[in-house]
């Protein structure tokens, strides 16, 4: 197992994590030994079955800063087919979070640059807070944008939003980014924000919660009849969870106590 100096995985008891990343000298940009850590936490996160709800933050002032451009792009004698590789290798160290069963939160505290702006709209709800700045910045370098930026961009700006910022290379402030519907909360303290949120997700029963973030991707990327065809049977299988027969019969009771 990796020994992280790069990230920590810090765990609630009440099946909450929270991934910190935690290089603040370099604005927890993400480097050659991060990107190995993230994939041993994508390791650790994926088959811990007590998780219900995962915080991603970063810690001293930024979020995360991007990627180490020069570990990428800045070796000698590399081929465009082995640069592919090395860009594919860093897409893989925040993208699996997309695949996690359980929801996730951004708390985006600082700087969420080009890759770390990728790893912000990679997890399923994003908090914004007062230093917060969004950057899709590749093309201020000359760079197409990669690791998801142009499809989570569309998602969240529809495609003549997404385009003016990818060609603009914009850096959107948390405020502004709210506005816009590239982050989902505003507050002063997107940690704690973040925090109660999954608190109140952790108690969610986990098979549900699992169903309605998979009912929500299909929504976003296919029709109406695949998302109702879905939502059938994680309804039907809602209905066997603890507690549940219990709460339609008393909304039953009360339901006939109003009408009576």
């Amino acid at each position: 197992m990796t020994e992280f100096d790069k990230i920590r995985i810090e765990r609630h008891d009440n099946g909450v994590r929270v991934l910190v990343l935690d290089d603040p000298e370099k604005r927890n940009a993400i480097g050659p030994a991060m990107r190995v850590q993230l994939l041993d936490a994508a390791d650790q996160l994926s088959t811990d079955t007590e998780t219900r709800c995962l915080v991603v933050t970063g810690s001293g002032t930024s979020f995360c800063a991007g990627a180490d451009l020069m570990a990428i792009f800045g070796v000698n004698d590399a081929t465009p087919s082995s640069m592919r590789d090395r860009q594919l290798s860093y897409y893989e160290s925040f993208l699996w979070l997309r695949a996690l069963p359980y929801p996730t939160i951004a708390a985006v505290n600082g700087h969420a640059i080009g890759a770390g702006l990728n790893l912000a709209l990679a997890c399923d709800i994003t908090i914004a807070g007062p230093n917060a700045r969004f950057g899709a910045t590749f093309a201020k370098l000359g760079l197409h944008p990669g690791g998801g930026c142009t499809f989570f961009l569309t998602q969240r700006l529809g495609r003549g939003g997404a385009l003016r910022t990818a060609l603009l290379g914009r850096t959107l402030d948390g405020r502004q980014a709210h506005k816009e519907g590239l982050a989902d909360v505003y507050v002063d303290d997107p940690l704690e924000e973040a925090l109660t949120l999954a608190e109140a997700i952790a108690h969610v029963h986990p098979s549900l919660a699992r169903d309605m973030k998979q009912a929500v991707n299909l929504a976003a990327e296919n029709s109406f009849d695949v998302t109702v065809g879905f939502e059938s049977w994680a309804q039907a299988a809602s209905a066997y969870n603890p507690g549940v027969q219990d709460a339609i019969r008393a909304a039953g009771r009360t339901t006939s106590a109003r009408s009576s």
